[in-house]
């Protein structure tokens, strides 16, 4: 079992920086695939990065190039360093476990989610 917990969300400019978080209970940190996805009211929860278990990173062609996925296995932490934000990237951010050394961008795949922290890009 694996419980997860974001921060870092809040209010930024258009062409500001934000950093997420995730911390991760267990002590099998390392064996996971680490996913972030982020989701607007009335859509779809969208893929934004991941992380393997082998460290391989994969990210969603519209974050491609500004936003940067990271682990630190000693500290348990996944992070999302975002930057050149913009207002389409207005959502809740949830940080998501998956119980595989394998790298996937599909959220069915994914077997702990955090609560979700809102990001607020100002125009």
């Amino acid at each position: 079992q694996v419980q997860l917990v974001e921060s870092g969300g809040g209010l930024a400019q258009a062409g500001g920086s934000l950093r997420l978080s995730c911390a991760a209970s267990g002590r099998t940190f390392s064996g996971y695939t680490m996913g972030w996805f982020r989701q607007t009211p009335g859509k779809e929860r969208d893929f934004v990065a991941t992380i393997s278990g082998f460290g391989t990173t994969y990210y969603a062609d519209s974050v491609k190039g500004r936003f940067t996925i990271s682990r630190d296995n000693a500290k348990n932490t996944l992070n999302l360093q975002m930057n050149i934000l913009k207002p389409e990237d207005t959502a809740v951010y949830y940080c998501a476990a998956r119980d595989s050394v394998l790298g996937t961008t599909s959220k069915n795949d994914y077997n702990y989610w955090g609560q979700g922290t809102q990001v607020t890009v100002s125009s």
